[in-house]
């Protein structure tokens, strides 16, 4: 039995166990604490960061809504308006003239004039172009004829063979050609104004007095078959139980318009249902999709048009002799099947008019055949609603400016001046009626209608002098038809110049805001010395005060001023409020403004870009060849990048930039061969982009690209990762596996849109389209939902690897200069010793944490651009994303990611890859048919999202990637220099990570402002250009559209930076935040 421990040595030994046991007990209090103390620490940064990146949110919304103002103001006074009297004409109140016309007309028989017919069938061919309706004659041997010639031959066969029974004539629209303007047109006579364009898909009521409410004041059943434009702009108007509208905005349907036109029209010309209707308005819309769809030039087009002649056939067959027929075509279409501007190919429409009575005629036998071309014997639109309305006997529109169509009133000998007269001089007298109440309803002078006016008195002497011959002289009723056919055309003249008269004070208040909003983008983003976002919340709250008190004051000049609106005046009260309260901090915080002039090459590089540009915007020709100016701007900067990486000391920095500037280079030539020419370039241009320059479907060749771009895009992006060892975690599966899943399903739904667009299933079409349309939404999935949800929940790029000590290679003083602390130079890992436990940790990819955690959100947006651009554009938006991820290292081997070249030569970027995916400057160059890529019918907001994202896709791409210059090679706890972590090795005097953050979000900052400043500055010149050469020949053919494109820019770089790219850096940071900590 032992014997037990003495009761002093037992003592001792709990002395000491409870000591040790208390000094255990406070470590792990004092750990517990720190521990505590840390993470209380994380929470304060990580909500001061939140706190921080929401007022950037907010300034830079502020600037959003400075910009819009600013567009808004000019918009108002650039784009031309009319005032739209509300007077109407009445049958029992012709137009004053010294004697009447004829004896009282009963209104039986017609107001103003005899009637000629009692019903009419009135239908448009959409976009049916004149020479679709001629034959075709070679200028020479070489000339083929196109799809298009020759395919509806009915109209040109009639007119010549039945010159009493019909005529076709050219039939000349005045643009902008888009459908609703033409309609406004057709059936008020006046004249359309460019702001209409912008609501070619939102029409809106027609208030003024029209054709349409002339009839149903007269009593007329009205029926309307086809487009669904019509009950928007005439709702009520038609008989509910015959209408049938359908969806317009489908271009990929070719046929359920027409055939639901036809299938409702020919029964209601059946004898037995004469009576339920007295005149019927059909739209075919077959012709415009396919040329939409395929271009004129496509044996879908010859299809189309030899099914509308059939149709005409079988409608003339039926038609009763009572029953006039006109068929016209409301616009034409350009090379490739597109409209809305004013070239010859879109302006260009026909006319055919038809009846069984015989009452039409040719005041010349060689006006028999009809002209050859458009250039022949042409008539306006407008024209056809003062003829209309005589031959249906009802009053001309009191808003008409039209004059009655020859070969309707000359009668079948073709010498029926007399009636000639008459027509023109009731048409003529109601044109006076209008001059005068529109004058005194504008306070106009009478100089500007001094020239009419006189015109008129000539022509009323020439009226009596035949009127008082007291025998018949032709000769003297021509002399008359002549004089007022000239007044007419005169006051025409008259009115296209008065309407283009603009609101100088408007315009100038806008050009000053965006003239504001680019000084404060330039001390914004260059002028400020240090940290911009500790001056951001003194810079809102002046803003919010000067805002508030600017609102107050425009809204109480609105109430006090009748003349000034009071949403004018309250939105720009509102803006310039703000502006001095932004201004006013300048007096306050001297010491960290300074002039934001460049201090280095690259900076006046940036400016010298970026002001280049913005001269050159007032020649035409430098606005036409825009795109070829981008690339030699995008090649010089590469020539500079390379002489600069030929300069560094780096071996390795000088190898590295100088094959990304070469290859920066080479992307963009190659990327060059993707266009799509404007009719100015012609004939020193060739369009690639589609199947041949009169197509607007892809060449078979084409479908391979984006299968060479899933084979080698993912790849690419891939090797930019493992540069810096970056290719870990979630990079692995969203580049690796749904990246390149996203982009083979997209090349599979471009092949089945070809076999879709070329019949090669003809029995399986339907199928066709379900199994594509799923295939499109699937991608969009893929790229939005699930990459979104990837992006914003996913970790940091890195892996963390543990190996023993002594298998490790020994980190030198160089690479590891704390222990405890994780430290690289410019390798791409960062290797730290655990003391104690003979093991070493290895972090793969830590030196570019930020840059390729953030770079996931491009990949997603870049999936999505490529889904909804034609095969060629999805090529040449991934060169795009390969020429951005050369810029990345172009800009860090060169310690340029502080520099504002990077987001200059970004937008340029952007903007010449706006081309190179088969865009211009133009209307006719919008891509529609991109709202039905993952849709069957049109659907808001999604179509119209589609259509933007299909259009700016590069400017959506390269304003995402604005944040990459500064956080490409950027690791979590910096490295200082200006380089983007050039210098890696952490220390533990350096900054924290959340003063880091900090840092990186004010470079950000300034970044986007640089951006954001080249569009700026780019729209205040074309805004500038396009006002001060406002009565420049080409204003609406180039000045204008670029204007209009420059505006739109610039509203959709500011929302995809700010919403986009400023946002998605804040789940970036949270997440490397989250993992490395804040403090």
């Amino acid at each position: 039995m032992e014997r037990s421990p003495p009761s002093s040595e037992y003592k001792e030994i709990a002395a000491q166990f409870a000591q040790a046991k208390a000094l255990k007990q406070k470590d792990e209090a004092a750990g517990k604490s720190l521990s505590d103390q840390r993470k209380k620490l994380n929470e304060h940064k990580a909500l001061q960061f939140k706190a921080s990146h929401g007022l950037l949110i907010g300034l830079f919304s502020w600037l959003l809504f400075l910009h819009v103002v600013g567009i808004y103001f000019f918009t108002k006074g650039f784009l031309l308006t009319r005032l739209v009297l509300d007077r109407k004409s009445q049958c029992d109140v012709p137009p004053s003239l010294s004697e009447p016309v004829n004896a009282p007309i009963a209104s039986d028989d017609g107001c103003w004039h005899p009637k000629t017919f009692d019903k009419a069938v009135v239908i448009i061919v959409d976009a049916l172009r004149y020479d679709f309706t001629v034959p075709f004659r070679p200028s020479n041997e070489l000339e083929a004829p196109h799809h298009f010639h020759n395919a509806l031959p009915f109209f040109y066969e009639t007119a010549t063979e039945q010159p009493n029974n019909a005529f076709l004539l050219p039939f000349i629209a005045d643009p902008p050609t888009t459908t609703l303007q033409r309609l406004k047109g057709l059936t008020t006579g006046t004249l359309p104004t460019f702001i209409d364009a912008g609501s070619n898909f939102a029409g809106t009521a027609i208030e003024e007095d029209n054709l349409i409410a002339q009839l149903r004041d007269a009593g007329k059943t009205l029926v309307q078959l086809g487009d669904d434009t019509w009950n928007s702009l005439f709702p009520g108007y038609f008989d509910v139980n015959l209408t049938h509208a359908y969806d317009s905005f489908n271009v990929w349907d070719l046929h359920t318009v027409d055939n639901g036109v036809s299938e409702h029209l020919l029964p209601l010309l059946n004898p037995v249902n004469s009576s339920k209707w007295d005149v019927v308005f059909g739209h075919y819309l077959g012709v415009d999709h396919a040329g939409h769809r395929y271009g004129p030039d496509h044996p879908a087009m010859t299809a189309k048009l030899q099914q509308m002649d059939r149709t005409f056939r079988e409608i003339v067959e039926l038609l009763d002799d009572d029953t006039l027929l006109v068929v016209m075509g409301d616009h034409g279409m350009d090379a490739k099947g597109d409209h809305g501007g004013e070239s010859d190919d879109e302006i260009e429409a026909a006319l055919w008019m038809y009846s069984k009575k015989g009452i039409f005629g040719r005041s010349d036998p060689a006006f028999v055949e009809p002209p050859s071309n458009a250039k022949e014997r042409p008539v306006a639109q407008i024209d056809l609603v003062p003829t209309l309305s005589l031959l249906l006997g009802l009053p001309i529109p009191f808003n008409n400016l039209g004059a009655p169509i020859e070969e309707a009133f000359v009668g079948k000998s073709g010498q029926d001046w007399r009636n000639l007269a008459i027509v023109n001089r009731l048409a003529g007298a109601q044109v006076m009626r209008y001059q005068n109440e529109y004058a005194n309803a504008r306070g106009l002078e009478a100089e500007p209608t001094s020239g009419p006016l006189a015109l008129w008195n000539g022509a009323t002497f020439q009226w009596e002098t035949a009127s008082n011959s007291k025998k018949a002289n032709d000769e003297k009723w021509k002399d008359a038809y002549v004089a007022f056919s000239k007044y007419q055309k005169e006051t025409l003249s008259i009115y296209r110049s008065l309407w283009a008269r603009f609101d100088v004070p408007s315009m100038g208040f806008g050009i000053g805001l965006l003239f504001v909003g680019v000084v404060l983008l330039a001390a914004y983003a260059r002028g400020i010395r240090g940290d911009a976002i500790a001056l951001t919340p003194f810079l809102l709250i002046r803003i919010f005060i000067g805002s508030c008190i600017g609102a107050a004051v425009g809204t109480l000049s609105g109430l006090a001023l009748p003349q000034v609106a009071i949403v004018s005046a309250g939105l720009y009260g509102t803006a310039m409020g703000g502006v001095f309260g932004a201004i006013s901090i300048a007096t306050f915080q001297r010491k960290i403004f300074s002039l934001p002039f460049p201090n280095s090459i690259w900076g006046w590089a940036a400016v010298l870009f970026t002001v280049a540009q913005s001269v050159g915007f007032a020649s035409n020709s430098y606005t036409i060849w825009e795109d070829q100016m981008l690339l030699f701007f995008l090649a010089t900067f590469g020539a500079l990048g390379l002489a600069s990486s030929l300069r560094q000391k780096s071996v390795t920095d000088r190898a590295l930039g100088s094959y990304h500037s070469v290859l920066f280079m080479v992307l963009g030539r190659v990327a060059s061969f993707s266009r799509l020419c404007r009719e100015e370039q012609m004939p020193y241009c060739r369009s690639t982009y589609y199947a041949s320059s009169t197509s607007s479907t892809s060449a078979p060749w084409q479908l391979a690209i984006p299968f060479v771009v899933t084979l080698l895009l993912p790849s690419v992006i891939r090797s930019y990762y493992n540069g810096t060892k970056s290719y870990e975690g979630p990079a692995t599966f969203w580049i690796g596996f749904a990246f390149r899943v996203g982009l083979l399903l997209s090349a599979i739904f471009w092949v089945l849109d070809a076999a879709d667009d070329g019949d090669w299933f003809a029995s399986n079409t339907t199928a066709l389209k379900t199994a594509r349309t799923l295939i499109a939404q699937l991608v969009l999935a893929i790229a939005l939902a699930a990459g979104s949800t990837t992006f914003a929940w996913a970790t940091p790029c890195v892996n963390i690897e543990a190996s023993n000590e002594n298998d490790a290679v020994a980190p030198s003083p160089k690479t590891l200069k704390t222990p405890a602390v994780p430290s690289t130079t410019t390798t791409t890992t960062t290797t730290t010793a655990t003391p104690g436990t003979g093991r070493s940790i290895t972090i793969l990819g830590y030196a570019n944490v930020h840059g390729s955690r953030y770079a996931l959100l491009l990949t997603n947006y870049l999936l999505a651009g490529i889904l909804v651009q034609k095969p060629m554009g999805s090529g040449a938006l991934a060169l795009l994303a390969w020429q951005i991820f050369s810029l990345l290292e172009v800009v860090d081997t060169s310690d340029l990611s502080r520099s504002a070249i990077g987001p200059v030569v970004l937008a340029m970027l952007g903007s010449f890859h706006y081309f190179t995916t088969g865009h211009q400057a133009t209307l006719a160059s919008i891509q529609w048919e991109a709202a039905f890529v993952p849709l069957k019918t049109v659907r808001y907001p999604w179509s119209p999202l589609l259509v933007v994202l299909n259009t700016f896709g590069a400017h959506i791409l390269a304003a995402v990637a604005v944040p990459l210059l500064v956080l490409w090679k950027q690791p979590p706890g910096g490295g200082g220099g200006g380089g983007g972590g050039r210098s890696l090795t952490t220390t533990p005097s350096q900054p924290s990570h959340s003063s880091h953050s900090s840092h990186l979000l004010s470079d950000v900052a300034k970044a986007t402002a640089t951006f954001l400043l080249y569009f700026a500055t780019v729209n205040l010149a074309t805004t500038a250009w396009a006002a001060w050469l406002r009565r420049h020949l080409m204003l609406y053919r180039i000045f204008s559209p670029r204007f209009m494109l420059g505006g739109v820019v610039l509203v959709v770089v500011d929302l995809v930076a700010v919403f986009v790219g400023l946002v998605g850096v804040r789940w970036s940071f949270l997440s490397v935040g989250e993992v490395f900590g804040w403090a």
